[in-house]
């Protein structure tokens, strides 16, 4: 996609769902490169695009569902995370993303991060704000999956 056509339908997103465009272009002010924003948005623009292309439409996420989708994350990662055994914590993954109403979009999202990490590992480039740019990720593909999906007028 080309730089036009990534402004226009960031201009669509803005104006169906400027809580998600906004939890995007905020990370700079919690010390996040413009880079990593960038990133951000693309994810975002494959979300937005994939989900016009399918006919279908998500209602306007809100602040109070991004919140409540990322204390379910948080949740989630924390009940892994303090499993009592390695087989535990592996177990409450998988049973993460077996239970996940959206695996092939969480599939695209993980996979862009691993990349982007990778990236920013053989720069030498990592830094504290990464972690945010982590969970903004983690928390679109988590809002978008869960959001009810209504098909359009066209679709």
């Amino acid at each position: 996609m080309r730089l036009p056509q990534k402004e226009e339908l960031a201009e669509k997103i803005h104006r169906d769902q400027p809580h998600v465009l906004a939890s995007c272009v905020v990370q700079p002010k919690l010390g996040a490169h413009i880079s990593d924003v960038e990133f951000l948005l693309n994810i975002l623009l494959v979300c937005y695009q994939a989900m016009k292309e399918s006919g279908l439409r998500w209602p306007m996420i809100t602040e109070d569902e991004q919140q409540r989708q990322m204390q379910h994350w948080i949740g989630a990662l924390d009940l892994s995370e303090h499993a009592p055994s390695n087989g535990a914590s592996d177990s409450a993954r998988r049973h993460y993303v077996d239970q996940f109403p959206e695996q092939p979009l969480l599939a695209f999202v993980v996979n862009e991060m691993n990349r982007w990490l990778r990236g920013s590992s053989r720069r030498n480039d990592e830094a504290e704000s990464d972690k945010f740019v982590i969970m903004a990720s983690m928390n679109l593909v988590n809002c978008i999956a869960s959001a009810p999906k209504t098909l359009t007028a066209h679709g």
